[in-house]
């Protein structure tokens, strides 16, 4: 651990939908202050207020950043959680990536005893995935044809790159595949998303005959994978995160028809649509976390199943 008594941690974008799950993990215990910088600060104190939490909390802007604060740790939670987003912008991808990584950048290389952590994506291997990443995958990528399908992950892999080029300084990249829990925001153009918005409507979700297959971290086994970067002795490095097992579409079809009362049907002309590539395979083999004390307990139906219990619980309280 970078310091015995208190870590001080900066946390950007702190009302995405994996950083409200490390503030509530991280908030739990007493041995980390948690300074918290979000574009809408109404959102992030209904957020704290909503989950009780209040104790070594601070809310910042992203003009206090740069000032004298001094930070063991930074977590950068910033990017793009719909991708939907890309359709409408495709250029906000790079735009974003870019600027809130400079940003860390530049105090880092300034303080270079901090630990910067970065939200990656698996999307830094490419859009092929007829077989799942292993430390060995090529990346495959058409340069004359660039489409949006590839944006996202082309920033995603630039970002990686400049880390990596930067070798003395401590960047850990943490290339998520798929992460859910009941912060999910169902507006965001996920399969997961399509099957809760069917279950609570009772409509009937039609899909193709083609299994994929997802993978699903669970909130405590990613706050288990950051909490093992905050070493004073990290490397600069790249860890995929991946759940104990990953999960096929219709297993997490029947697990929502079984137990919520989704009702879907196969259709021969319907395909599940990605806009970032097709994606059979959508998850890792490559398990170099292991290398740093990473051991998932929980598999991606797992996570699923807990995850969707909590939606539950939260969507019933905020309706009494």
């Amino acid at each position: 651990m970078l310091n015995d008594t208190c870590v001080n941690i900066a946390i950007l974008g702190a009302t995405g939908h994996i950083a409200k799950n490390l503030i509530k993990g991280l908030s739990a215990t007493k041995h980390y202050q948690l300074n918290l910088f979000a574009r809408s600060t109404e959102r992030l104190s209904a957020f704290l207020k909503e989950n009780n939490i209040s104790e070594q909390i601070h809310i910042c802007d992203y003009e206090q950043f740069q000032q004298e604060a001094t930070y063991d740790v930074i977590i950068n939670c910033i990017g793009v959680g719909n991708p939907q987003d890309l359709v409408q912008n495709p250029f906000s991808v790079f735009q974003i990536t870019e600027q809130y990584d400079n940003l860390i950048l530049q105090y880092i290389q300034k303080k270079p005893a901090t630990v910067y952590i970065n939200l990656s994506s698996g999307a830094a291997y490419g859009s092929d995935f007829e077989a799942p990443a292993t430390r060995d995958k090529i990346l495959n990528l058409n340069v004359n044809n660039l489409t949006v399908k590839d944006y996202y992950g082309i920033a995603k892999l630039n970002m990686e790159a400049k880390h990596r080029s930067l070798h003395n300084l401590k960047i850990v990249d943490l290339r998520v595949f798929g992460f859910f829990s009941s912060y999910i925001d169902l507006e965001s153009k996920f399969l997961i998303t399509e099957i809760i918005d069917h279950v609570q409507t009772g409509e009937i979700l039609y899909t193709s005959s083609e299994d994929i297959k997802r993978d699903y971290v669970h909130p405590e086994d990613f706050l288990q994978l950051v909490e093992l970067c905050f070493n004073k002795n990290i490397k600069n490095d790249v860890y995929d995160v991946y759940s104990r097992n990953p999960l096929s579409k219709f297993e997490m079809l029947n697990y929502f028809a079984d137990e919520h009362g989704l009702k879907f049907e196969i259709k021969v002309e319907t395909a599940y649509a990605s806009i970032t590539g097709s994606k059979t395979n959508y998850y890792s083999n490559n398990d170099n976390a292991m290398g740093i004390g990473y051991q998932p307990r929980y598999t991606s139906l797992q996570s699923v199943r807990d995850g969707y219990q909590q939606f539950r619980m939260r969507n019933n309280d905020e309706n009494n």
